[in-house]
């Protein structure tokens, strides 16, 4: 299979074709002149992608996915030259954007903020906001820039410094704890355990393309779960499976899932 048709086959849109081909571009980059290179940061979906297209390609190693910190959501993907142990320091920097506790920014005025300043979405990566502040990390190229240029998000003045990566302060996500018992592990037998819905209606979910298995289209009501799973459902949110168990008296299987708020 030539390039040319690879692109073709894992890709479902012209703009995955165009990510993916630049993900190729900077491996080659990487393998021919020995140096590393790095993409700007991709959504959980992008990430499966760039995995698919590596597994494709036979490549195990010399590549890594980082956003700043362990669990970032939004990372990079570093391709490694074969004398770096990982990802480049100061590739990606974090900042503190503090602001009164009384102003209550969102996550979504931080990222219009941001956009408005001409940022595109690949230079930013998680936003972490917190009662008095937020951690932005951002690519080290834009970094400079805004510790001088950006003041404020929505009608929320700013102050800004940079900290360092044991710095960066995660706030936990709202999350509800759901157990259950499934009949067997397929898609929409779980997915109706997860979201509170029947199973014919999970079931349809899935088959309109609504459904996604690891950030990753699944559109077969009978396709395999399994635990570490995460699960979402366009309109209702995620939910991770967080442990699966034995089965009872009756042949179901037991499950814990942690639905996101």
């Amino acid at each position: 299979m030539n390039r040319r048709e690879l692109l073709d086959k894992l890709s479902a849109s012209a703009e995955e074709r165009v990510l993916l081909g630049r993900l190729w571009d900077a491996l080659e980059r990487c393998r021919s002149r020995n140096v590393p290179e790095e993409s700007g940061f991709l959504s959980p979906h992008e990430q499966a992608l760039a995995g698919q297209l590596m597994q494709a390609l036979g490549v195990q190693e010399g590549w890594a996915l980082w956003g700043g910190y362990q669990g970032a959501q939004r990372r990079q993907m570093h391709f490694l030259p074969d004398w770096a142990q990982g990802p480049e320091t100061g590739a990606i920097r974090a900042l503190r954007c503090r602001f009164y506790e009384t102003d209550h920014p969102t996550h979504r005025d931080f990222l219009g903020s941001l956009m408005g300043l001409g940022l595109t979405r690949e230079k930013i990566g998680d936003i972490l906001v917190s009662p008095q502040w937020a951690d932005v990390l951002v690519g080290s190229s834009v970094a400079d820039f805004l510790l001088q240029e950006w003041s404020q998000a929505g009608r929320v003045h700013l102050r800004l410094s940079e900290i360092g990566p044991e710095e960066i302060a995660v706030p936990e996500q709202p999350a509800k704890l759901l157990r259950d018992t499934v009949a067997s592990l397929r898609l929409d037998s779980v997915l109706a355990a997860g979201f509170s819905l029947s199973r014919s209606a999970a079931a349809d979910l899935i088959r309109s393309g609504k459904v996604e298995v690891n950030w990753m289209s699944c559109e077969k009501p009978d396709a395999p779960v399994q635990q570490g799973d995460v699960l979402t459902a366009r309109g209702l949110g995620k939910c991770l499976v967080e442990s699966v168990g034995g089965q009872s008296r009756k042949g179901r299987t037991g499950i814990t899932m942690k639905r996101f708020l």
